[in-house]
């Protein structure tokens, strides 16, 4: 029996003839902090809405903390946090009248933890009786976080979460992310298109494309052994690397062979007329997800 707090098998969903999710597994364990990335469109939205229940699959079986994401209970529902790409906030209310809301729905809810993040964040005492409607996009993104933050959550899921803050605000964010939430053990999935933060916050990577996980490992590990093997056809058609993940013919009639964890490029380099190069991240995720 798995102990992950997110099982899925085999899930698939798709809007009118397009498919978004192909019988997609996936499960995230304790602890894990896992950034999530995916080219535009590819289902990074739809595959968390699918993970926490706000959508339903077509087909296959979601499990969070052993239970059926269909019928989560209260208590489950009291350990996780979601902040969506989208903000879902009560506009009519103002940013107080949403949080005491909330607090009445969360036996854990952390009162202090929210008024520090309201003065850290610049929400005074005039922005937090203003309707939330009247706040900016920033503004209502930082109250989506806090909260989703003000609960102590167990598994906190994050859909690009500052797209809408500027980089002053995005460094506030990561710093509260990595100070607050993940110290505690809380498990993360974070869903971003800015990889550099990804560098600083994931600890292990997955890639979304085509429906599927096709690539996931620990951020380290996976820049550690990603390699791009260029070289002469005569050489490289019909030899399959270990790892190997995508291969194409260049213009110039070489053959380009993405690999990661690949043994024995050392040797392979000293070839004539093939060259070994790393790859940075944003390498690997042109590489993984195009």
């Amino acid at each position: 029996m798995t102990n992950a707090i997110i099982q899925s098998a085999a899930i698939s969903k798709q809007f009118g003839s397009v498919p978004i999710l192909n019988k997609l597994d996936w499960q995230v364990m304790p602890g894990q902090v896992i950034g999530l990335l995916g080219r535009n469109g590819a289902g990074k939205s739809t595959l968390l809405e699918c993970l926490l229940g706000l959508r339903e699959a077509d087909a296959g079986t979601v499990h969070v903390y052993g239970e059926d994401v269909a019928h989560l209970s209260d208590a489950t529902r009291a350990r996780i946090g979601y902040v969506p790409q989208k903000s879902d906030l009560f506009e009519w209310m103002t940013p107080r009248q949403m949080l005491d809301y909330f607090r009445a729905l969360y036996p854990r809810w952390n009162g202090a933890k929210v008024d520090g993040l309201l003065a850290r964040w610049g929400f005074d005492q005039l922005m937090q009786n203003k309707p939330i409607s009247k706040l900016s996009g920033g503004e209502q993104q930082r109250l989506s976080i806090i909260r989703a933050l003000a609960h102590d959550p167990e598994l906190l899921v994050l859909d690009e979460p500052v797209s809408a803050l500027d980089p002053v605000g995005r460094r506030e964010f990561l710093r509260e992310l990595i100070d607050g939430v993940i110290e505690r053990g809380t498990t993360v999935v974070f869903s971003t298109h800015i990889l550099s933060d990804l560098e600083r916050v994931a600890l292990d990577l997955a890639f979304l494309k085509d429906g599927k996980i096709a690539l996931q490992g620990r951020l380290d590990e996976l820049l550690e052994g990603a390699r791009r093997v260029v070289g002469p056809a005569s050489l490289l058609d019909g030899r399959q690397l270990a790892g190997e993940l995508r291969r194409q013919r260049t213009p110039d009639g070489s053959v380009s062979v993405i690999t990661h964890g690949g043994a024995g490029l050392a040797q392979l380099g000293k070839e004539s007329g093939v060259r070994v190069e790393a790859l940075s991240l944003e390498d690997l995720f042109i590489e993984v997800t195009q």
